[in-house]
Parts: C-alpha cells; structure tokens; sequence
C-alpha cells in the first residue's frame, strides 16, 4: 500500500490513519494539490481576483507579452505543481516552496503587499513540511 509507514500486521492501513504524522502528511498533500491547481485555473479566468495587478513591474517588463499573458504562464506553472505534488509530494512539496519563494521576491517588490508575502511565507513553511513528511511516508520499497 503506498504511502504507509508504522503499519501493524493486520491492520496497515487503520494504523497509518491513525499516525498523526500521516494524517498531517495527508492534509498538506491535499491543500497543495488542490490549491495550485484550482489557482492556476483561476490564472485564465480571474474570477477570484485580478491576477495581473499581482505581478510586479519590474518583472512585467522583462517577460514577453502583457502580464495576463505571465499570468497564463504562471497559471500553467501552478497546474503542474499541484499535480506533482498528487503524484509526487516529495518533489513537488520542494517545487512548491521555491515556487513560492519566487512570488515572494516579487511580492516584496510591489509596496503594499508586504502582509501577502508574509502570508506565503507561511505556505512555503509548510510546502516544505510536506516534502519531508513526505521523504517519512513514502511507499516502502517491494520485496
């Protein structure tokens, strides 16, 4: 059974459930696969907010195109995060983390959205805390 660690005989599955390192595993895998995907949707559509006024000037100019064409980009970037992270969390919990330290320089270069980088902060803290309770949960190999 994938991702089962301190499993008793008869029972791997229920003592896994139960592990609260498992379970705290099993809630940041599914807030980063979820999060980045239903995100990197809203990228094409802006109903949640208006994405481009999130993308700093100086970043604005050095790619190609208008920033909702970043945005685009970006979105696609966050769809593929979020899917590594449902078949990979090892990979992808460390993908996610630089991903977001990236919107944090560039959070940090916009005045006025200091308290949105610090809240990104947090969530690369715990894209981090998924890639190691990951690297502990990972499926045992075959015998």
């Amino acid at each position: 059974m994938p991702f089962l660690t301190n499993t008793s005989a008869g029972h791997p599955r229920r003592a896994a459930l139960s592990d609260p390192g498992y379970q705290a595993f099993l809630i940041l895998r599914t807030g980063f696969t979820v999060a980045p995907v239903l995100f990197g949707l809203d990228k094409f559509t802006n109903l949640l907010v208006d994405w481009p006024v999130y993308l700093a000037p100086w970043i604005d100019d050095i790619v190609p195109g208008s920033a909702q064409s970043a945005m685009y980009a970006v979105g696609a970037i966050e769809i593929v995060a979020g899917l590594l992270v449902a078949v990979a969390p090892r990979f992808g919990g460390w993908l996610v983390a630089a991903w977001l330290a990236g919107i944090i320089v560039n959070l940090l270069s916009i005045p006025g959205y200091y308290d949105i980088a610090l809240r990104d902060f947090g969530l690369l803290l715990a894209a981090v805390a998924l890639a190691r309770l990951a690297a502990a949960h990972r499926t045992p190999p075959a015998r």
